[in-house]
């Protein structure tokens, strides 16, 4: 089964300054929420996909458990050698089945991994939120964690009042991956997404229930964005995020309402690496993205 985009983790260093940036972008941030293993997290949500800008702010509490190690380690490791997108994660509607599949595929990272805590609701009222994962790894491409996440209390997560912006985004219409040889994760990204590959000629499109993963050559990434990629240095990275937005009248002030330069290809509006932590931030018009 194909599996679409559930969530991205931002991973910064001064969770303050991303959730300045964000709500400076337009965009409806959430409250600050605590790990058990250390990571401090903020939540940008969308109808069925949501931003996590994750720090790890209490190291001390990392243990030996899973979470522990690829969300806590992982991104202390990840924020030693710069900020940006750390890990994509897909939806499961099936969370067994997927790590079976993973084993299957040799992809396989970890075991399901399951973790409740206690929401708020816009009343103050508590809620309880539950999530279930599994980890799949692409070892060509270390500077970038993989998972699948089953919600089990969907109802008392995702909220319409969350998901409304100034901005205008209604969705993510996708995500790029850069990569020198786009080839070398053909396998691994079909057997993640659960979905076809179409090849271009500077990499492949995976179309998923819900946003494009593409995966494209840091000097395609360049000529269709006119940005750079994030630091390739250890190899791939999971470089943008391409924003959908309901007006397009919005896309240049969002930049601007955020004190940035911004750059313009095409019909969108594009904040660099350089300014947004590490990650390349694309707001495109509803229209051209394959959110409908």
């Amino acid at each position: 089964m194909a599996r679409g985009l559930d969530h991205i983790v931002h991973a910064v260093r001064d969770l303050d300054a991303a959730a300045a940036l964000y709500r400076g972008l337009g965009f409806n941030v959430g409250a600050r929420n605590r790990h058990p293993w250390g990571t401090h997290n903020h939540i940008v949500q969308f109808p069925g996909f949501f931003i996590e800008l994750l720090t790890l702010a209490e190291p001390d509490k990392l243990g030996s458990d899973g979470f522990s190690k690829m969300f806590g380690v992982y991104n202390g490791e990840f924020l030693k050698r710069g900020e940006g997108l750390s890990l994509l994660i897909l939806e499961s509607r099936g969370i067994e089945a997927d790590e079976a599949s993973f084993r299957t595929t040799g992809i396989a990272a970890t075991e399901v991994m399951r973790f409740d805590r206690e929401g708020k609701r816009p009343d103050g009222g508590a809620v309880k939120v539950g999530f279930s994962l599994v980890f799949a790894e692409d070892e060509a491409a270390p500077d970038i964690n993989f998972a699948v996440c089953q919600q089990h209390y969907p109802e008392n997560f995702w909220n319409p009042s969350f998901q409304k912006h100034a901005n205008s985004v209604v969705g993510a219409a996708g995500v790029i991956v850069v990569a020198s040889e786009p080839e070398r994760h053909l396998a691994f990204m079909r057997s993640f997404s659960g979905a076809p590959a179409v090849p271009g000629a500077d990499g492949f499109a995976v179309a998923t229930p819900r946003g494009t993963v593409e995966v494209t050559t840091p000097l395609a990434f360049k000529r269709r964005f006119g940005v750079a990629p994030p630091d390739m240095s250890r190899g791939p990275r999971l470089a943008a995020i391409r924003f959908a937005t309901a007006d397009a009248s919005l896309l240049q002030a969002a930049p601007e309402f955020a004190g940035l330069a911004g750059v313009y290809a095409g019909n969108a509006a594009i904040i660099e690496a350089a300014d947004a932590m590490g990650a390349v931030l694309v707001f495109e018009p509803r229209a051209q993205s394959a959110i409908r």
